[in-house]
């Protein structure tokens, strides 16, 4: 069986939370016995093609971008070639141009579309891309939520229920590199043990602003781990509000996320709209082991984070809540450990990367075999 994956982004021009669920989907599947190739748009025009953990990704040059979707037209061709290669399209949404090659293309393959979030953002131009989306919608085989959450809260996704079915990401534990003492010593070094640490691209709807006025006259450290669009504005907050336990580290290298994950007390995770829809960096707290805190916008952080057992769940948008809830942690280390390892178990239950692509696995034959029915 070979599956061909379409996202705007990849590894390596970029490695966020989807293009991580790709990967974990791919290498997983691969396992399994699938072969899996991934089409995206790049800037680099030196590598069309690379080879990334035992499945080739196929590089298409990106013209330009109008509100964050990318458009490429050698894209189209390509797309086209390799969908006539592949058994089954996985296509990941939202990506308008995606939605465009599908028709253009007269894909008629077995489709999946796995779900990863509203578009929450762009209202205007939301409007003139709704009847395209909805063709697309309508046109697919198959439409994944990434969680129950999710899909009980989407206005889009109540639409499609009848073909809609629930396969929450995953992830690999065993991939992800082992600290060395010496790397542990060295953070520890610079930013202690009991921390409170974010993780992820530094993004409007991620609530940095709320974390650091969470911050504000405490002296309980925060370590941010990312870089992004925000990252100037989010430094001048916390200039003026005169934060000296916040320490910026910027992007960091994979075993440097880990030996912070792993030396850190607790997750801090303040994104407060839905574009927020579900948290990787969230899940890999929970693979961890840690406490975690988050808000309820209705979406899969709170499928992963189920406040009083794993963390605690405060409002969006309320630094105060915020607050107490990283004072309680404090003040309570017995049950923060306790939720911590509570977290590591519905980890262990939930969302393993071998969960995620067995249930892929089945789902790719399923379309195949309802499509050669037809």
């Amino acid at each position: 069986m070979k599956v061909l994956h379409f996202y705007r982004t990849y590894y390596p021009d970029t490695f966020g939370g989807v293009e991580q669920v790709i990967r974990q989907m791919a290498v997983g599947t691969t396992r399994l016995g699938v072969e899996n190739e991934v089409l995206t748009l790049t800037r680099d025009a030196d590598r069309p093609l690379i080879e990334f953990e035992g499945h080739k990704v196929h590089r298409a040059h990106l013209n330009f971008e109008i509100a964050s979707t990318g458009f490429s037209w050698s894209a189209l061709s390509r797309f086209v070639e390799l969908a006539k290669q592949a058994d089954v399209i996985h296509y990941h949404f939202p990506w308008p141009f995606m939605d465009i090659a599908h028709f253009l293309g007269r894909i008629k393959k077995p489709s999946v579309v796995t779900y990863h979030s509203d578009i929450v953002r762009q209202k205007y131009l939301l409007k003139l891309y709704s009847p395209l989306k909805h063709q697309f919608l309508r046109d697919v085989n198959r439409i994944v939520a990434t969680s129950p959450n999710y899909l009980a809260t989407s206005p889009t996704l109540e639409l499609y229920k009848d073909k809609t079915e629930v396969i929450t990401y995953g992830l690999d534990n065993s991939i992800y590199p082992v600290p060395s003492a010496e790397l542990l010593a060295k953070w520890r070094a610079i930013v202690g043990e009991n921390f409170f640490l974010f993780v992820g691209m530094l993004r409007y709807y991620k609530g940095l602003h709320i974390l650091l006025e969470a911050a504000a006259g405490t002296d309980i450290p925060i370590v941010i781990v990312g870089d992004g669009p925000e990252e100037i504005e989010l430094k001048r907050q916390a200039e003026s509000l005169q934060l000296k336990n916040v320490h910026f580290l910027g992007a960091l290298p994979e075993p440097d996320k880990v030996a912070l994950l792993t030396l850190c007390y607790a997750l801090a995770f303040p994104s407060h709209l839905r574009s927020e829809a579900f948290g990787i960096s969230l899940l890999e707290g929970a693979m961890y082991g840690k406490p975690m805190i988050s808000s309820e916008i209705g979406t899969g952080t709170t499928y992963i984070n189920v406040a009083g057992q794993t963390g605690m769940v405060v409002p969006p948008s309320d630094p105060a809540a915020f607050r107490q809830a990283m004072e309680y942690l404090l003040a309570h280390p017995q049950e923060a450990a306790q939720m911590g390892i509570n977290a590591r178990q519905r980890y262990l239950d939930l969302f393993t990367a071998d969960k995620m692509a067995s249930n892929y696995a089945r789902l790719y034959q399923q379309v195949i075999d309802e499509h050669k029915r037809k």
